[in-house]
This record gives C-alpha cells, structure tokens and sequence, in this order.
C-alpha cells in the first residue's frame, strides 16, 4: 500500500487500487527539472512494486500548468553533444519507464503541456485536457528539438504531417484542436476527476488483458503491419489460456459481472 509518499517535488498517493502522481513545483510551473526526472523515476518505481495498484493518474499541480516544459534554466548550461545526449537519454528512461507500465496510465492537463511536459503526457495511455489546457512542443524556439520521445511519440499519435506542423512552427495548441487531431481523448473541466471515472471502467476489465493490449499496441507499432498481427495473435493466444479469459466468458453467459482475478 502506497498512502501518501513524498518525492520532494512530487506527491504520489493511492486511492484504492489507483495511483495518482502529482508533480508539484507551482513556482516553476511544474518544470521537469534533473531533480523531478530522478523523483519520476522513483516514484514509478514504487507503483509498479506495488500489486494493488491498476492504473496510474499523472497531474500537475498549482492550477496553471501540468508541466510547462523543461527547466530551461539547466537546459541553458549543457555544453556540447556528449552533455546534450546524455540529457535526451534521462529523459527518454523517465517516460520509457511510464509508457512500459503493464497497467492504463491518464494524464490529466490543466493549464500548460509543453515540451517535456507534453513529451511526458505522450508516454501515458490516454490524455485528459480541461479547456484551459495549451499543448506544444516548442524547442525549436530554444534551438533545440524535442528530446524525451516527441519527436517519435507524436507523429505516431497524430501524423507525421500535424506533428511536423506543431514541431517546426513550435506553436500551442488549444484544447479543441488538440481533441480535433487526436492529441487528447476527452475535454472535461475537471480533468482529473474526469481521468478517476475513466481510470474506473479500464480497471474492471480484466487486468491481464489491460497489460496485454498495450503490450500489442507497442511492440505492433515498432513493426509491419503482418509482424503488428503476429504479435497480436501471439498474445490473443496468451489471454484465451488465462483464467480470466474463462470466467469472462462465463460471466457473460450467465449475465452477471466478472471477477477478475488477474490468473
């Protein structure tokens, strides 16, 4: 059981079986900082060790930003390829370690999603915006490009064509045009509550199935399409063999509602 640990800059708590993250450095708009990066790492960490935990919720705090970007103030220090690489490839392991969660990860955006911000909402399942919400990637305005897995996670989200366009312009998106293009999955005032009933009807679904399904998504993505159906008759083969699979299945025969048990 988690109840409530701190990281320092971030709170994570759990709510039953659902794990809520909160980055919290409201003075810097929630800013991924080398310090924040390290607590995320930890952080997810600890809810992938922890068995009751179903899905996780990652949200800003303050009101104004979920996390507005990167901190540039470090950003402004690396000096050369090497330290520039270096900075790319932590980044990259942050939102690794959250996209490969076997379990439905809900970013939930109020405010700002920028740059890494915006990189970090990318590597959760599925993206819950209130109307206030602003998303871009705007690094080429830094004289960077996106770094933390935007430039591959997006174009695969939305199209190379509409990535590209918000890449090369460095522009934010509204909330509407980012539901528009598929950039977020549902618009809602309160976006984290919205995330909670959403969270709700993955969760009592079976969980094997759950990890599953993104494990299909994710390695069909990497491939052909004929290597995408391998894979997915492979894993369509390992959920039939699970337990679940037969008390699913009788359950909707019997119109009553499964007990998954995650066997």
């Amino acid at each position: 059981m988690l109840d409530e640990l701190e990281f320092g800059t971030l709170t994570l708590d759990q709510h039953g079986d659902l794990a809520v993250l909160t980055i919290n450095r409201p003075q810097a708009l929630n800013a991924l900082s080398g310090e924040v990066l390290t607590e995320l790492v930890e952080a997810i960490e600890a809810v992938a060790e922890t068995a009751e935990i179903a899905a996780l919720i990652v949200t800003g705090g303050g009101g104004k930003a979920f996390v507005a970007g990167a901190d540039i103030a470090e950003l402004s220090r690396l000096d050369g390829v090497y330290a520039g690489r270096e900075t790319s490839l932590s980044g990259q392991n942050v939102m690794h370690e959250i996209a490969s969660l076997p379990f439905p990860t809900i970013a939930a955006i109020d405010g700002y999603a920028l740059g890494g911000g915006l990189e970090l909402a990318l590597a959760c399942d599925v993206r819950i915006a209130s109307p206030r919400a602003k998303l871009g990637l705007p690094e080429v305005t830094l004289g960077l490009i996106p770094g933390y897995g935007g430039t591959q996670r997006l174009p695969r989200l939305i199209g190379p064509g509409r990535a590209l366009d918000m890449m090369l312009t460095g522009r934010q998106v509204g909330a509407e045009e980012a539901l528009q293009m598929g950039l977020v999955n549902y618009l809602a005032e309160n976006p984290l509550e919205k995330a909670r009933e959403v969270a709700q009807q993955m969760t009592k679904n079976a969980p094997i199935a759950l990890s599953l399904v993104k494990e299909a998504v994710r390695r069909g993505l990497s491939g052909s399409l004929e290597e995408g159906l391998e894979i997915e008759a492979d894993l369509f083969g390992m959920a039939a063999a699970t337990s679940d699979f037969k008390e699913g299945t009788a359950a909707f025969l019997a119109k009553r509602q499964a007990d998954f048990q995650g066997e």
